[in-house]
Order: C-alpha cells, then sequence, then structure tokens
C-alpha cells in the first residue's frame, strides 16, 4: 500500500545523498592530455577548471595551441560529466524505492 510518509522519506535520503555527492565531486581531479601531454587540464567536480599547464613549445603555434587545449578541456569535461552520471545511478540504485514488507 502506499505510504505518503514513506515516500517523504526516500525524497529527504535522495537530497541527503545529492548533497554529499556534491561534496564528494567538488575534491575529485579530472585530468586530460593532449598532444602527448603538451597540454593538460584539470577540472574538479563542480566543472571548474582548477589547473592548466602549456608546453612552451606550443606558445608560437597558436593553431595547434588551440586545437589540443580544446582537446584536453573536452576530454576532462567529458570524464567529469561521466562521473557524475554514474554517481547518480549508483545512487538512485542504492534508494530501495519497493521496500519488501
Amino acid at each position: 500500500m502506499f505510504d505518503p510518509k514513506q515516500l517523504g522519506d526516500i525524497f529527504a535520503n535522495m537530497q541527503e545523498s545529492l548533497k554529499q555527492m556534491n561534496e564528494k565531486n567538488k575534491d575529485t581531479l579530472f585530468t586530460a592530455k593532449s598532444g602527448g601531454g603538451l597540454v593538460e587540464v584539470s577540472f574538479n567536480g563542480a566543472g571548474e577548471i582548477v589547473d592548466l599547464n602549456i608546453d612552451e613549445s606550443l606558445l608560437e603555434d597558436r593553431d595547434s595551441l588551440q586545437i589540443l587545449l580544446l582537446g584536453a578541456l573536452n576530454d576532462a569535461y567529458k570524464n567529469m560529466e561521466q562521473n557524475k552520471q554514474s554517481n547518480a545511478l549508483n545512487m538512485l540504485g542504492d534508494l530501495n524505492l519497493f521496500p519488501k514488507n
């Protein structure tokens, strides 16, 4: 039988889990390299760029720098987004939406 209190408890647990997941993600770094390590970029789990390293040899080749920078940024961002999705799916699996009586 449907119990509204139980549904409220589930949502409260979900909110707390989301809060904890977001805090944990802030401390997680996602790093990607391109050009064999000539460009390296790191995002935290909140989507903020926290580190960027560019090899000096690229400073005179603007086109290559742009291409490698875009590649590294996109790869690091994709890694971060995949981690968020994975964590969200894991959280939903842990919620036991249909408990057995």
